[in-house]
């Protein structure tokens, strides 16, 4: 598919089931005089063909209470919202509302005013392709204005100008679609978002836009590049920061930080298509985030440009950053755990460390929910997001050489349950109380140095430690 044409695939019902209980309700709604149609981003991707988990729904010609009383007993929930009223079908994926506008036109009676009402309402959605409707009685689409052409051209165009600046948010819609679909916007809606305000975002709306570019997109730095068009990539202030950031040429012939991180998170998008959802996720933000903290670590010393120290900078500002969104702290400490330590996979191969060093680093990871294997896709996604000769081939050598270490310090997965347990300890003479908690962290750390799995020999180092005793031999790294 070309950039700016879009191909639609057939018509209703697009080839794929409406979910129950949407059929039924269209028909419950008919018989009060109602119209029930789907509307927005299911009808949309029908057309083209693409899956859509989710669907909206639309009631005309019907009230508030009426509604509720049709809708409960077909396993909706009760109305959430007083201005605007949603009633959710969790099951279906369902959300059902009134249009903004237009539900007092409709007349049972009259059939061509189900169109009037929702040219009416179409005027409050933000793109015409998100205005297109398909009334699942008759088995018809309702274009009011003009949405199907403009997705077959491949055009972003809004509803309505006079409406669109109601929500801010919608600037990122755009942007996130535009990459999408490889779609052309509208000049006039190009001078408009450049006119907009964000700032008042809520941080809350801005975070689940940010993921849905991040985890729904094939080449997420798409999105960043179109909002940037727009003159509103400060919405993600760090990453607007990275913009004419110097690198090294030898490592990041590709240009400053801004354009390694969008090559970065493209790369990163293309390792988690493989991944389920909770292990992508911590990969794309750790990639969007890796590099934060070059713009006030980068200098230039003697025609070389270095960053010394970049990553633990990184790692801060990425959880400050994510933080001020409102992300859940479980995701926020696995990013910042995997930017703090994105370099060690290739620094650990240079530098030929020993299995002891990958036990600690697994423990650290471990305390955030990550493994060396979770790391390692980071570390792949950094590399990779270049113009070197060994990325254009898509080499990480140093990834396979660090899991196969890993592997060999059997931590590749995570890390191995305690051997020295509490109440072994215990039965071993050491009394509840803090003197045991401080044994345990002692067998923890020898366990990790040595990779012995003798409990009885663990615990009697570990007592041997404490008075200072233990001979350094005992640390060394077993046989490979």
């Amino acid at each position: 598919m070309t950039p700016g044409a879009l191909r639609l695939r057939g018509g209703p019902p697009f080839g794929r089931p409406i979910p129950d209980p949407i059929p039924e309700l269209a028909l419950t709604f008919a018989r009060e005089g109602g119209r029930l149609l789907v509307v927005g981003g299911w009808v949309r991707d029908a057309l083209l063909g693409h899956p859509s988990i989710d669907i909206d729904l639309e009631v005309f010609g019907l009230h508030h209470d009426r509604v509720t009383a049709l809708v409960t007993p077909l396993g909706f929930t009760e109305p959430v919202g007083r201005q605007f009223p949603v009633w959710r079908h969790t099951r279906a994926g369902a959300d059902l509302a009134f249009p903004r506008a237009g539900s007092d036109v409709y007349d049972a009676s009259r059939p061509e005013t189900l169109l009037a009402g929702l040219r009416l309402a179409a005027r409050h959605r933000d793109l015409s392709i998100n205005a297109i409707a398909w009334d699942p009685l008759d088995d018809r689409l309702l274009d009011p204005i003009g949405g199907c052409e403009d997705l077959e051209s491949g055009l972003l165009r809004a509803a309505d100008l006079e409406t669109f600046g109601i929500d801010p948010l919608r600037v990122l819609r755009v942007a996130r679609l535009c990459a999408r679909y490889a779609a052309r916007i509208d000049e006039r809606l190009v001078a408009f978002c450049r006119g907009m305000d964000l700032s008042a975002l809520p941080a809350e709306r801005v975070a689940v836009e940010l993921r849905r570019m991040l985890m729904e997109l094939e080449r997420p730095s798409e999105a960043f590049d179109c909002l940037d068009r727009l003159g509103q990539l400060s919405v993600f202030g760090p990453i607007e920061a990275l913009k004419d950031v110097p690198q090294d040429p030898h490592w990041h012939p590709e240009g400053d930080v801004y354009v390694h991180t969008a090559m970065v998170i493209d790369r990163a998008a293309e390792i988690a298509r493989s991944l389920a959802p909770e292990a992508a996720e911590p990969l794309l933000f750790a990639a969007l985030c890796h590099d934060l903290g070059k713009p006030v670590t980068t200098t230039i010393e003697s025609d070389r440009i270095r960053s010394l120290g970049h990553e633990a900078e990184s790692a801060t500002r990425a959880a400050e950053w994510l933080g001020s969104l409102r992300y859940n702290a479980r995701l926020v400490a696995a990013v910042e755990v995997l930017v703090r330590h994105h370099l060690a996979p290739a620094q650990f191969v240079s530098q030929g460390a020993g299995l002891r060093a990958y036990r600690r680093l697994a423990r650290k990871l471990e305390a955030a929910g990550m493994t060396l294997d979770a790391l390692e896709r980071v570390a792949r996604a950094d590399h990779l997001g270049r113009t070197t000769d060994a990325a254009r081939a898509g080499r990480f050598e140093a990834g396979k050489s660090f899991l196969d270490r890993a592997m060999q310090a059997s931590v590749r997965g995570g890390i191995e349950p305690d051997v020295v347990t509490a109440s072994f300890a215990m039965r071993s003479g050491i009394e509840a109380g803090p003197e045991l908690g401080r044994v345990l962290a002692r067998c923890r750390v020898l366990q990790d140095e040595t990779g012995w799995r003798d409990e009885e020999r663990i615990l009697e180092a570990a007592l041997r430690d404490a008075d200072g005793a233990v001979d350094a031999s005992t640390r060394a790294d077993p046989p490979d």
